[in-house]
């Protein structure tokens, strides 16, 4: 029997583990020798998309819907695959603008402003707080089922789980001594550690990278040593386990198609996955914002389906177990197969095992989160506010560093109450499953700003504005407002009947559209919301010149990827000494004067020579602001110290156009150069011919000119013959 402090500890121990390999990883980046520029950690990042959710959820998910659990990993296969091209295109645009989380990435494509990156980022906050809530709830349900199994299968045998069930109801213990409080507190003083020990001009984390790589290698290596065990230490194999589930009726159901919502579920999920591996803030973070080479996405498309496959090859067998072993009543702990099962047969340290590759799941997805949402918040919500405020006098303050990080470590610490709260609250009525698809649900309204703004240049503010309103209240109302019903908290009248009884308004049937599940019905609705509003408004408005601007970058970013730097846009004037101190107050004394001193060795220029800003300075400023407090309060900064302003729409344009003018005719001229080297080349080789030719026929002519010069013997002969015959007597001819 596993006693409760040796968990704590053994958990505590792997957790500062995963710090100090964080600590080192970010030592060895500020030496220049960064493990994250490898394509294989960054492929393993990446794969903190495998949650609680994938860990426990996914088998409690198969328990009952057989292979229904498949489409949540399809999505992102998928979008790996077949839809590469969007991720290396986002990639290119992030690096290009210095962009440091999602909500930074919409305003920047919709003129930078500051109204749409607080929308996005309050819609992320309300969005992912039940997904971080799952994390919670697996983290303590598993530590009770570690710590209480080996009591409960004492008194109830160790296939009931109907004992253990009673066991797991959280919301009668007292806060301060419910576990998943405790989980709460310390994952806060992680992510503390992990993500806001400084300000960084590019907000990468290239320790916490190396740290999630890590965490993404244990929960793999702790699900195949459970799958293992149960395919071919309680079974002979694949084939043993399905035949003896086949000779159960009552399982046949779980080799077909799932039956949770038919293939309507499967096809929503699909979709929902295939989003949310892009617009999930933590997924945005590790795949966009961390990545150093966007040559390591070559080797991510093809890796992170196999580490899916990998980590989900023994999920049904494990289910097909666990609902063997145990009674139906048990049915109801499904989630937790993957920790019983091993409990059942006696492996403790397996079980143990197994507890931290789940804790890894779960403190990888928190920690990731956190950082992202917490920057959000601070670069969106908070600091944009403050700066308005004139009684704070920020503008006349120094070094504003400790603010940022005081703002994103209080922001960490209340996104992750409001999750328990929400745990608390909500949560315990669900399935691990069903919250986070409620969170994939909502992270997908941001999918129709992001891919309409990287390939449509018609799109507009009040678009994408209108678009994220209508598609977050629909989602609000037609999947967060009944779970709120479900739990207690409204009327459940309001599910079943409708507001004041009006029918058509029925949450999980809006507008008479029935036969539907309800994660298909929310998707179809908020979908059409918000790709039918942003299209629609994008045509009936008009762009100021600044979102033209920024519709031409981010679309045709491959044509302007030599103006990264900013071209242009700004027509005024501003010192060296005033955007030095702007941005050092902001990012760091220390870390500016590096920043400016790389950018003037790079242009051959001298600091202390520099006197009034060029355009390109004042860009290359912006940029830097942008990595720590983001593109929209950013440019308001700069506007407070360039003494003018932006250049007009036309000019922009016009030197846009000629920007890709000139790059398009500079690849007609490599074209044309590469025809003209074929070209030499040939007439190189015939001129070879000919000259060979021309050899030929000098040696032909000489040998002629020889025979000609050189008789033969016989020609002698005859020669010598005629010579002969004519000093011969002549006889007269005889007279007739």
């Amino acid at each position: 029997m596993l006693s409760s402090w040796f968990i704590l500890l053994v958990s505590l121990s792997y957790l500062c583990l995963l710090f100090a390999i964080a600590y080192y990883g970010d030592k060895r980046a500020d030496e220049g020798r960064s493990f994250a520029a490898n394509p294989y950690v960054y492929t393993l990042s990446i794969a903190v998309f495998c949650t609680s959710w994938t860990f426990y959820g996914s088998v409690g998910r198969a328990a009952t819907d057989g292979i229904g659990f498949l489409p949540v990993y399809l999505g992102p296969t998928l979008t790996f695959a077949l839809w590469w091209f969007v991720l290396h295109k986002i990639i290119r645009i992030t690096k290009a603008h210095n962009i440091t989380s999602i909500a930074d990435f919409i305003s920047a494509r919709y003129g930078k402003s500051n109204l749409l990156s607080g929308l996005v980022t309050v819609i992320a906050v309300v969005g992912i707080m039940p997904y971080i809530s799952l994390q919670l709830k697996a983290i303590s349900t598993s530590f009770a089922v570690l710590l209480q199994y080996q009591d409960v299968a004492e008194t109830s045998g160790v296939t009931d789980l109907s004992s253990l069930l009673e066991l797991l109801n959280f919301s009668t213990v007292p806060v301060l001594r419910d576990t998943a409080f405790l989980v709460t507190l310390v994952l806060a003083i992680f992510s503390i550690l992990f993500g806001t020990r400084h300000i960084d001009a590019s907000e990468r984390h290239e320790g916490m990278v190396l740290a999630i790589a890590f965490e993404s290698v244990i929960k793999l290596l702790a699900f195949l040593a459970v799958g293992i065990f149960v395919t071919y230490g309680l079974y002979d194999g694949f084939g043993d386990l399905f035949g003896q589930a086949r000779a159960m009726p009552d399982l046949n159901p779980l080799f077909t198609q799932g039956t949770a919502g038919g293939y309507g579920a499967w096809v929503s999920t699909t979709l929902l996955s295939m989003a949310a591996v892009i617009c999930l803030p933590r997924q945005f973070q590790v795949t966009v914002v961390e990545n150093v080479d966007e040559g390591h996405l070559r080797k991510a498309v093809w890796l992170f389906p196999l580490y899916l496959l990998a980590i989900n090859i023994f999920v049904l067998p494990i289910a097909l177990s666990g609902v063997m072993m145990f009674t139906p009543g048990g049915s109801n702990l499904a989630d937790m197969f993957v920790l019983t099962i091993p409990l059942a047969e006696n492996q403790g340290s397996l079980a143990l095992f197994v507890f931290i590759g789940g804790l890894s799941a779960a403190s990888g997805m928190v920690i990731v989160a956190t950082i992202a949402l917490s920057t959000m918040v601070c670069n969106d919500l908070i600091m944009p506010v403050l700066l308005r405020i004139k009684r704070l006098k920020l503008n006349e303050r120094g070094d504003l560093t400790r603010l940022l990080l005081g703002i994103r470590r209080g922001s960490i610490v209340v996104i992750l109450l409001l999750s328990y709260s929400y745990f608390r609250f909500i949560g315990e009525s669900y399935t691990l499953t069903s919250i986070g698809l409620v969170s994939f649900a909502a992270a997908a309204q941001f999918a129709p700003a992001i891919i309409g703004g990287i390939f449509w240049k018609g799109g507009t503010r009040k678009g994408a504005l209108t678009g994220l309103v209508l598609g977050f209240l629909v989602w609000t109302y037609t999947l967060v407002l009944p779970s709120f019903a479900r739990s207690g908290w409204l009327p459940i009248d309001f599910v079943d009947f409708g507001p004041a009884g009006i029918e058509l308004l029925k949450p999980y049937a809006l507008f008479g559209l029935q036969n539907f599940d309800t994660l298909s019905h929310s998707l179809f609705w908020s979908m059409l919301a918000n790709i039918g509003s942003y299209v629609a408004v994008s045509l009936l408005s008009r762009q100021n010149a600044l979102e033209r601007i920024q519709a031409a970058l981010f679309v045709d970013v491959f044509q302007h990827s030599g103006l990264r730097d900013g071209h242009q846009l700004w027509r005024g004037t501003a010192t060296y000494s005033e955007l030095y101190n702007l941005v050092s107050r902001f990012v760091g004394e220390r870390r500016s004067l590096r920043a400016f001193q790389s950018y003037a060795r790079s242009r051959g220029l001298n600091l202390m020579r520099i006197g009034e800003a060029d355009s390109d300075l004042v860009n290359f400023a912006e940029r830097l602001l942008a990595g720590t407090i983001g593109a929209a309060t950013a440019r308001a900064l700069i506007g407070t110290v360039v003494k003018g302003e932006i250049v007009s729409i036309e000019e922009v344009m016009e030197v846009l156009g000629e920007a890709s003018e000139a790059i398009k005719y500079s690849h007609q001229l490599e074209e044309k150069s590469r025809e003209l080297e074929a070209a030499t080349a040939e007439l190189r080789a015939a001129n070879e011919r000919l000259q060979e030719l021309d050899r030929l026929k000098d040696d032909f002519l000489t040998t002629v000119s020889h025979e000609l010069r050189t008789p033969s013997p016989r020609s002698a002969r005859l020669a010598k013959f005629s010579t002969t015959t004519q000093s011969w007597p002549m006889k007269s001819a005889p007279v007739f």
